[in-house]
């Protein structure tokens, strides 16, 4: 027997989703469609020679087309399973169809260009493509909820069996929970989690339509995210390599020296979680000439000279909060960089950090009434948390907030111990995407944008405001706007830590502390996965204002209280 041959294999799996409802449909005596109910019926995908029960797409004259909802945001493409295709009364091989994906309805219907700006950036979203007679077809690669078909062939018909969704994703269970009296925080950090879940592709990606890259200063949410929902799972390290190797210094990650930070955070923060000594080993080289090299950019009287400052893309033209932030950046980064330093006994390393950190510490920054840069500084204990919140982040509530940044307002928030009215902002802001019928996080959302706005699961009636044709700003206007984007999950995260109360006090979580802290909330529950097993709690509010926990740990785990 020949040697089969052999390469990588996809961490993922495929599943076949039906359709949960037909939006819409091209109805005239020129382009029919009949049958089409069927489609929602989850039906055998498999054609035999003898059609049965076929749904009819008829070109009479003009082109039939059909818009459908697969209920949630997926990852992957479709499977269009065709009996006969039918021209000018014979039988032929093939048909030509155009296909639409969107992670809106309008998006679905758009055509690329035009003021919405779709396009087919990262990943085909419209496409026209042949079809053939007794074919399961698979079309596209992208992140979708809707999808909409035309058929081109004029003087045709086709008898399709199935349309469904290919579903591509990690075969994953969900280790970590969430439950409270709170539906609607429970759906945030529901969402929150699914957003993340369909960016663990073959790297973490930021955007399953767009961004289909590691991006890996937006991937400081989602490790997040990861260590509440999925625990230690491998796709971390695999992503923060991928991007090490290549970027050999003296270059920056994803061009930001930022970026370079957010990598020496998240493996600080990933090592306080897996505790795992062998592969902070295996970045010592690499951690300590980056700190060194950002260390060259600092002077004496802590004027960092390193190109490119970014914060996020609603920061953008704030130039003094983007300096204050990115300010506040390397202090964090360098403070967590000395520690892991301080952990490989590289001594002399840590000692660097240390003249570096001091340096910074000398120079005067102001946040720019920017919530972003506010949040870094008071995460930093460069200003006072209840400060930055009083003077910046409180202000107008949810307004000025961005999907990025917003994780790093609510940890501000929380330091100033300002836990009903961070509960609030979540269910505004988070919970203002969802009253617009997303399934996932956005890359972007402004208060502003709930004005007069129909919802992106329907058609938008003449009244209203199509949201993700109108809005965005920068590399995401309109259609190209990402609906589902990784960096917006950290209430999920957030709530983990903050309202079950669970924080990592020891590397490998080796010791944590359950503080737990409910707002306006009269219990929660929960379930934390560490590198042991899950922590379970349970937090009750008692009539007297106290809180009662009930705390279930792994052997291996100390609880502090």
């Amino acid at each position: 027997m020949e040697e089969i041959a052999s390469g990588k294999k996809d961490p993922r799996v495929r599943e076949y989703i039906t359709p949960k409802n037909i939006l819409w449909k091209t109805d005239s005596n020129q382009s029919r469609i009949d049958n089409e109910q069927l489609l929602l019926e989850d039906r055998e995908s498999q054609v035999l020679i003898t059609p049965e029960k076929p749904v009819v797409m008829s070109h009479e004259g003009s082109s039939p087309a059909i818009l459908l909802d697969f209920g949630v945001e997926l990852h992957g493409g479709i499977q269009l399973a065709v009996w006969n295709i039918v021209k000018s009364g014979e039988l032929i091989k093939s048909a030509k169809v155009r296909v639409r994906f969107g992670e809106s309805a309008m998006e679905a219907m758009s055509d690329i260009g035009g003021n919405t700006n779709a396009t087919n950036d990262h990943a085909m979203r419209d496409q026209i493509v042949d079809i053939s007679f007794l074919g399961m077809n698979e079309i596209g690669n992208t992140g979708f909820r809707f999808v909409r078909i035309d058929l081109l062939e004029s003087d045709c018909f086709i008898q399709i069996n199935t349309i469904k969704a290919i579903f591509i994703h990690r075969d994953l269970e969900f280790q970590g929970s969430f439950h409270s009296d709170d539906k609607l925080l429970n759906q945030i950090w529901q969402t929150g989690a699914y957003t993340v879940y369909l960016n663990m592709q073959e790297y973490l990606w930021d955007g399953i339509k767009r961004d289909r890259m590691v991006w890996i200063g937006d991937m400081h949410p989602e490790v997040s995210t990861i260590q509440a929902v999925f625990g230690n799972h491998q796709i971390v390290p695999e992503s923060l390599d991928y991007v090490r190797d290549r970027t050999p210094l003296p270059q920056w990650m994803n061009t930001f020296p930022s970026y370079s930070a957010w990598w020496i955070i998240i493996q600080h923060d990933w090592f306080m979680y897996t505790g795992n000594v062998d592969y902070l080993k295996e970045q010592k080289s690499y951690l300590i000439r980056l700190l060194d090299q950002m260390g060259e950019h600092i002077d004496k009287d802590g004027r960092n000279t390193m190109p490119n400052p970014f914060l996020d893309w609603p920061s953008v033209h704030n130039e003094e909060g983007v300096a204050a932030g990115v300010h506040a950046l390397y202090v964090l980064a360098i403070k967590k960089g000395a520690f892991l330093c301080d952990y490989l006994e590289e001594t002399e390393a840590s000692q660097r950090c240390h003249l570096y950190l001091a340096n910074l510490m000398k120079r005067k920054v102001y946040h720019g009434k920017s919530k972003q840069a506010a949040a870094v500084l008071a995460l930093a204990n460069i200003i006072d948390p209840e400060k930055a919140s009083q003077e910046v982040i409180a202000v107008d509530g949810a307004k000025g907030m961005s999907t990025f940044y917003g994780y790093y307002i609510l940890l501000a928030k929380a330091m100033a111990g300002e836990m009903t009215e961070t509960l609030r902002m979540i269910r505004e802001y988070w919970g203002g995407m969802l009253q617009l019928g997303a399934t996932t996080f956005w890359e972007d959302f402004n208060m502003e944008w709930l004005n007069n706005a129909a919802r992106i699961d329907q058609l938008t009636p003449k009244n209203k405001i199509d949201v993700h044709g109108t809005y965005g700003d920068h590399c995401y206007a309109g259609y190209r706007h990402s609906l589902c984007h990784g960096w917006a999950s950290g209430p999920t995260a957030w709530l983990s830590r903050y309202v079950l109360g669970i924080k990592i006090v020891t590397p490998g979580c080796k010791e944590i502390k359950i503080d737990p802290s409910l707002g306006d909330l009269q219990w929660v529950e929960g379930t934390f996965p560490t590198p042991y097993g899950a922590i379970d709690v349970k937090h009750e509010r008692q009539s007297d204002g106290k809180i009662k926990s009930t705390i279930e740990a792994p052997d291996e785990v100390h609880i502090l209280r």
